[in-house]
């Protein structure tokens, strides 16, 4: 089985990508939904969130306060990497028990979406990396029209390596500035052979 490594800027068009693919049939992990279920109530992570960062980054409802939690580790680096080896050890280890169960079922290609792919350096991991980007205008344009301040999407974007550089160390390259269609088309021309080698 292949593994597909599917990465990109911060609202450059991953989770876009990631659904063409997974309505080709393709199978497909998101390790931002990975680490939404490691961070429910009752699982350990969010046991040692709340150990590492306070009571107050816990909801009244017993649920991660996102809100906070982001704002605090988004403007520090330090408390960042804290929460990050809380949560990174178990996103691996859960998205490569998922690719394993799907090799056993026979699955010729597999798809696993890392916004941080090459940050935390999973490309050894995987067979072929592909980064999703788009120009900086249409960035900010799509990232503040999700309702975000220019103070939360300079944290986010200090967060990850550019674009550039994601897209000098993937195999292959995709711009997002067209339409779906186009987006489609492209992804099809990288996935296509590789299924045919399959």
């Amino acid at each position: 089985m292949i593994s597909l490594g599917l990465t990109g800027g911060i609202g450059m068009g991953k989770s876009a990508a990631a659904e063409i693919l997974a309505r080709r049939g393709l199978p497909v992990v998101d390790t931002d939904e990975i680490a939404r279920v490691l961070v429910a109530p009752g699982q350990p992570a969010l046991d040692e969130i709340r150990a590492a960062f306070g009571a107050g980054m816990i909801a009244p409802d017993g649920s991660l306060h996102r809100a906070a939690l982001a704002q605090r580790v988004f403007n520090d680096a330090a408390e960042r990497q804290r929460l990050e080896a809380i949560l990174h050890p178990r996103i691996r280890a859960a998205w490569h028990a998922q690719l394993a169960l799907w090799s056993r079922a026979g699955e010729s290609l597999a798809v696993v979406v890392i916004p941080l792919l090459f940050e935390v350096g999973a490309e050894t991991e995987l067979d072929v990396t592909v980064c999703v980007a788009c120009s900086p205008v249409t960035q900010q344009r799509r990232l503040l029209a999700r309702g975000w301040s220019q103070a939360q999407i300079a944290a986010r974007l200090a967060a990850q390596w550019p674009a550039e550089r994601k897209l000098t160390l993937a195999r292959f390259g995709v711009w997002n500035e067209g339409s779906l269609d186009t987006l489609a088309d492209q992804l099809a021309r990288i996935v296509d052979p590789l299924l045919s080698r399959g």
